[in-house]
């Protein structure tokens, strides 16, 4: 059996960490994206389960006293976001590779409770370019866009806390370089 391993991948806001970590599990489905834990409740669309769990108050508490999450954070203020410790445990000590796609903050966590985990910080080419990818999402005002790049420079400085550094230019691209880092073999084509 191969040895399972944790890779942390963090980076700033719209630097494309959910586009290339959904890249990176449609192609290697024996990987195991980690679900996060949130007690926001669940928006149109998402499924229990797949996109988040969705817990109350009273269970995300008795999960942070019991030590039931590796990483946890309150966001935006209000909802509290973790990931629960016990699957990705199993999934590792059962040979599997496992991803976290999390914050700075969440990464840093991990680092103290998990210090064999591999941790890969993505980056933009640039700042001109994070600035024009978090624009043209167009999912935030213009007071959020400021307040997310303010975070972000904060982020990018911490790049240096991290293993290794992706530089996040083409997708397909920064996704073999996450395929190496992880040690996973190559896809197979049904082309």
């Amino acid at each position: 059996m191969s040895t399972g391993s944790l890779t942390v991948v963090s980076g700033p806001t719209a630097v494309g960490k959910g586009t290339v970590v959904a890249r990176l599990r449609a192609e290697h489905p024996e990987l195991m994206v980690s679900v996060s834990a949130t007690t926001r409740p669940p928006r149109p669309g998402e499924v229990e389960g797949v996109h988040y769990h969705f817990v109350g108050a009273e269970e995300f508490d008795q999960l942070v006293a019991s030590d039931g999450l590796l990483e946890w954070a309150v966001v935006h203020g209000t909802h509290r976001y973790g990931t629960p410790r016990a699957p990705v445990r199993a999934a590792v000590a059962a040979g599997r590779q496992v991803v976290l796609e999390i914050d700075l903050q969440g990464a840093r966590q991990v680092r103290r409770s998990w210090p064999g985990a591999r941790f890969v910080f993505l980056a933009p080419p640039s700042w001109e370019e994070l600035v024009r990818r978090l624009v043209g999402r167009g999912t935030e005002s213009e007071a959020e866009r400021e307040r997310r790049l303010q975070t972000a420079r904060a982020e990018l400085a911490a790049a240096e806390e991290f293993d290794h550094v992706v530089v996040n230019t083409e997708v397909d691209a920064t996704v073999a370089e996450l395929v190496e880092l992880i040690g996973l073999g190559t896809p197979e084509r049904t082309w």
